[in-house]
This record gives structure tokens, sequence and C-alpha cells, in this order.
């Protein structure tokens, strides 16, 4: 290298100076963009398992706080009158 070269390369470095900038600044945005997209995708998988927990919670509850029981109590009770109502139609068909 002589000394021709060394003034070809102190122009060059100073114009590259600004390019490494802009380039450096585009690949930061780049990388927020990505992060918040990945921050996005994060809350939503945080409300789905959310969501999917209360329904959880829901079903348990029905399972385990006798709400099973009372459904097949009504279920057995909705039988009994379906009975009932037979026995009372065949009453009155005997009675005529």
């Amino acid at each position: 290298m002589g000394p021709d070269t060394i003034w070809v390369l102190i122009p060059l470095a100073a114009l590259s100076i600004p390019i490494f900038k802009a380039w450096t600044r585009h690949r930061e945005r780049i990388v927020q963009m990505q992060m918040q997209a990945a921050a996005e995708k994060a809350a939503q998988y945080a409300s789905h398992t959310t969501e999917l927990e209360d329904r959880v919670r829901v079903l348990e509850r029905i399972v385990t706080d006798r709400g099973y029981d009372v459904a097949t109590q009504i279920e057995a009770l909705r039988d009994a009158r379906k009975v009932e109502a037979l026995l009372d139609s065949h009453d009155k068909d005997v009675r005529s």
C-alpha cells in the first residue's frame, strides 16, 4: 500500500460510515418488528390459554359441585313426569 492508496481509502471509509449506520438502523427496525409480532402472538396464545382454562374450570365446577348430579336429577324428574302422565291417562281410560 502506497501513499496514494491511503488517500483513496479515507473518502471510501468516510462514505461507508453513513451506509453502515443506515444498514444498522434498518436491521434494528426489522428486529423490533419481529419482537412486536412475537409479543402479539404470545398475547394471543395467553388469551387463548386463559379462555381454555376458564372453560375447564366451568366443567370442573359442573362435575364436582353437584351440578352433574343436579342435571341427572332433573332428567329423572322428567322421566317420572312422563310415567305419571301415562298412568293418569291410563286411569282416565279405565274409568271411561
